[in-house]
């Protein structure tokens, strides 16, 4: 798993691959930089020392300041291009992550919870970020440079260059090995905790007024309080094994630093000493990193095998392909012995069930909870599939039809209506979003909501809060029926659009969505018989709960 994760990010970065390669030629750059700033500064002192004049020191004060210089322009660049390369990276991923979400259907999703999917998305997402900073960039600049400072030794002693190598290799993958055996399960914790307690978080806000009410926010309190505890003590263990191989890195560099020099001795000129000493030190700044690579790679591995398991499932339903002609603008529906069940070990939540319903006729559902009245919907909108039977849009099977062309097929309204943290004018602007402002006041105003609007100081302008909570119950739904009208698809799917609503709300809700559907096909769903007892429907169908 980890191998194919990393494969697969590794595979995100190929259309960016010349910046990742001027991104590694500038980190070796500065990094060689840096290196002949130290040696050539210390041969620089050290000849100075003997006052032999200062024709002897030749070009070595311009050296100094020409490597000076170069080492803070190609950091700079360096910077600018890894980040630019980081960035992008993100970006890909995260047009990539939901590129490959949106074909699922809304069953596969549902088995996640929207905490853990909003961590995904973000918190496991943003990790990856540092992939090439921490992965794929250390390993690659410490080979280069170590191939470098061998050779570059050599010229002064074979014996020296070959101490420097052996150190640096072994800071190079010791070190980091440790890290990695002593952090892998950190980090993982770390994930997972972080993860539960963003997913424990967004529930207990999405809750928080029906948690109040029955008195467990203070239950909820004390979970999230204990979550957090537990993801503070592993993020001080991470805090902790940082300090660690933060010391480790400086020990192997001063113990490096003093075997090559304790070797050079007697082995190079005296006026040598310091510079291959400091050079040793300074070609340290290639290795390090890699310890702190291998302390985060279990996060990063824990990421990506979260990323890439809600980006690898494979659809449950396939894309048909396009209809060689288009459906008829007023389609007629009609189930056929239709069996559904959720899963192969799950109950069946309807069996051989038909329904024929012409276009612009009015069906009433009804039944009580876990009859099928949602699932309906959801088979009918693709989101999950039926085992038998045959569902007819006109004279076309339902499996047969685009997965796009059965969305602008039906227009749903549920008991929860989402609203988006925008404003009023974009959440009804969903339903289409090229439609005109004339378009979306025409839709609000046949939802009967344009008064209201209009009431507001910013008019459309004015933002909902999230999920629409500075709003009441009847205003969403009208809001949400405003935003179906723009959508105009000629079949109405109405789920319990009614519920949680007063007596006087419901009512006028219902009337609004009634008139307002005129002259489409409404299969309106409801257990709250009472409420539409004074409308007239051409079928009245009721299921019942499978035992």
């Amino acid at each position: 798993m980890l191998k194919s994760s990393l494969i697969q990010v590794l595979g995100l970065m190929r259309p960016f691959w010349r910046r990742v390669v001027l991104a590694l030629l500038l980190s070796v750059l500065t990094i060689g930089s840096s290196i002949a700033l130290m040696m050539t500064s210390a041969w620089l002192i050290s000849t100075a020392a003997l006052q032999l004049g200062i024709t002897s020191l030749g070009l070595a004060p311009t050296a100094v300041r020409f490597f000076g210089l170069s080492r803070a322009v190609f950091r700079y660049l360096e910077r600018l291009v890894s980040h630019d390369v980081t960035f992008c990276l993100l970006a890909r991923l995260r047009v990539w992550f939901y590129e490959r979400i949106e074909p699922l259907s809304l069953v596969q999703l549902q088995a996640f919870r929207s905490g853990d999917l909003m961590s995904r998305v973000v918190t496991d997402v943003e990790e990856l970020q540092n992939f090439y900073l921490r992965v794929v960039s250390p390993p690659i600049v410490a080979v280069i440079v170590t191939a470098a400072m061998g050779a570059a030794f050599s010229l002064f002693d074979g014996r020296t260059a070959l101490v420097l190598v052996v150190f640096m290799l072994a800071t190079g993958t010791v070190l980091p090995l440790l890290t990695y055996w002593m952090g892998d399960s950190i980090g993982q914790q770390l994930v997972r905790q972080r993860t539960q307690l963003n997913s424990h978080l967004v529930d207990t806000v999405q809750g928080m007024a029906d948690s109040i009410a029955f008195g467990y926010a203070a239950s909820l309190g004390e979970t999230l309080g204990e979550m957090n505890g537990r993801l503070t003590r592993t993020e001080r263990q991470m805090g902790w094994l940082d300090s660690l191989q933060n010391g480790l890195s400086v020990l192997m560099v001063n113990l490096a630093a003093a075997c090559v020099l304790w070797v050079a001795i007697g082995r190079i000129e005296g006026v040598l000493l310091a510079t291959v000493t400091l050079g040793t030190i300074a070609a340290f700044e290639a290795i390090t990193p890699l310890a702190l690579a291998g302390q985060h790679l279990g996060q990063e591995r824990t990421a990506a095998n979260r990323v890439f398991e809600i980006i690898n499932s494979t659809p449950t339903i396939a894309e048909p392909t396009p209809l060689p002609q288009p459906l008829p603008e007023r389609p007629e529906l009609a189930l056929s012995n239709v069996t559904f069940r959720y899963g192969a070990s799950e109950p069946t939540v309807f069996t051989n069930f038909s329904l024929t319903v012409p276009y612009n006729t009015r069906v009433l559902l009804t039944g009580e909870s876990g009859a099928g009245k949602s699932s309906l919907i959801n088979v009918l909108l693709r989101f999950t599939d039926y085992e038998t039977g045959q569902i007819s849009v006109g004279q076309t099977d339902l499996r047969s039809i685009p997965h796009e062309t059965v969305r602008q097929l039906f227009g749903v309204m549920t008991q929860r209506t989402h609203l988006f943290n925008t404003t009023i004018g974009e959440n009804i602007r969903i339903g289409r979003k090229s439609a005109s402002d004339e378009a979306v006041v025409a839709a609000a105003q046949a939802a009967q909501i344009h008064p209201f609007i209009s009431s507001l100081p910013d008019r459309y302008d004015t933002y909902v809060g999230e999920g629409g909570a500075l709003l009441s119950g009847g205003e969403r739904q009208r809001i949400a029926l405003a935003r179906m009208l723009l959508k105009d698809a000629p079949i109405w799917l109405l789920d319990e659009i009614t519920a949680n609503l007063d007596p006087i709300t419901a009512a006028n809700v219902l009337q609004a969505v009634l008139a307002a559907g005129a002259d489409r096909t409404i299969i309106l769903m409801t257990h709250r018989t009472k409420l539409v007892e004074g409308h007239s429907f051409d079928q009245r169908v009721r299921l019942a709960v499978h035992k």
